[in-house]
């Protein structure tokens, strides 16, 4: 069965969506990667790369970038977006001004894996805020265990795209899938979007296991009991059960929370050797999208009344200064319970 050819923008040129934008490509879609940086979109269309996130990585040759959002949308079916958490209602306001000069039913998705501090909203609520002419229902989330710097080397990735309108999610799939990048569909589009954000704070809390050399037994007590925290959440504000077991749930934690790879795992080493969260987003110069989600999953914990004790002392270290000796202690001396 031959692939059918989409017109896809990606809006956001850092390493995820690089990495989404040149696997579009390289399946034989005609894709723009919008970004604001015309030094990195002149190293993509000269060089084939995009040096300042994934170094010497070779891209899709047939990949263009442009700095020209009105450029990027032109004719575009599918427009993806994976900037930071914190620019999305920026963005999705500029799309929306163009919209008019869409002469067809356009796609919308995201694979941005945060939560809006304060509002408390999630990604797809954000973007219909913006653009009032659609529907939740029709847009579709990508996640799952995937490093971008895996991604672009090709390595072999499960992922999954969720929407309720399941037309529209295969539509992605097959846009997507390839021999190394291979993509299921659900259906719960709410489910996997906490379950995306949430696990960003444990992956905090992975980094600090590692960098205090803990052990291989503790890493899994945090992936378990992580995971029955981001469920208890989850599950509270809508997603379902199920949806935490899967690529979007598990698999994420488990590749975030053990892996250099991931911002946030890296963030969690150097709180663990005595570096404060300020200096460390400085040295990194990327965002670390656990730091601000930290924050909003404090909030949502506490107004649905929600236990989520490794989730509340990532917030305390980050936020209050609380030392990790400090919480560990907290975590380990809290009143015996039954496995929940």
């Amino acid at each position: 069965m031959t692939k059918q050819i989409s017109k896809i923008a990606v809006l956001g040129a850092g390493s995820w969506g690089t990495a989404l934008a040149s696997t579009l490509s390289g399946n034989g879609n005609q894709v723009i990667l919008w970004g604001h940086n015309q030094k990195d979109v002149d190293d993509i269309n000269h060089q084939h790369l995009n040096q300042h996130y994934l170094q010497q990585s070779l891209l899709d040759n047939k990949l263009k970038a442009t700095t020209d959002l009105k450029e990027a949308l032109a004719a575009a079916e599918i427009v993806l977006f994976v900037v930071p958490t914190t620019a999305i209602r920026e963005v999705a306001a500029k799309v929306n001004q163009l919209l008019p000069s869409l002469d067809k039913t356009v796609i919308f998705g995201h694979a941005v894996k945060g939560i809006e501090v304060n509002s408390n909203k999630r990604i797809s609520q954000m973007i219909v805020e913006e653009i009032p002419t659609l529907r939740e229902r029709d847009l579709f989330f990508i996640s799952g265990p995937s490093h971008a710097e895996s991604v672009i080397k090709k390595a072999i990735t499960l992922v999954a795209v969720a929407s309720a309108n399941q037309q529209y999610a295969k539509q992605i799939q097959t846009a997507l899938s390839n021999s190394f990048f291979r993509v299921y569909t659900n259906a719960d589009l709410v489910g996997s979007e906490y379950a995306a954000a949430l696990k960003n704070v444990l992956a905090i809390a992975g980094g600090i296991i590692k960098g205090l050399n803990m052990t291989d037994n503790t890493q899994a007590a945090l992936v378990t009991r992580g995971l029955a925290e981001m469920r208890r959440l989850g599950v509270a504000l809508g997603g379902q059960p199920e949806t935490f077991d899967g690529l979007a749930g598990l698999g994420d934690l488990i590749v975030t929370a053990m892996s250099a790879n991931s911002r946030n795992f890296r963030a969690g080493l150097a709180l663990a050797a005595g570096r404060n969260i300020q200096q460390i987003q400085k040295e990194m110069g990327m965002v670390i999208e656990g730091v601000k989600t930290a924050k909003a999953v404090d909030q949502l914990s506490r107004k649905n009344k929600v236990s989520m004790p490794i989730s509340e002392n990532v917030y305390k270290i980050l936020y209050e200064n609380e030392k990790i000796e400090d919480a560990v202690a907290v975590l380990m001396s809290r009143p015996l319970i039954s496995e929940e």
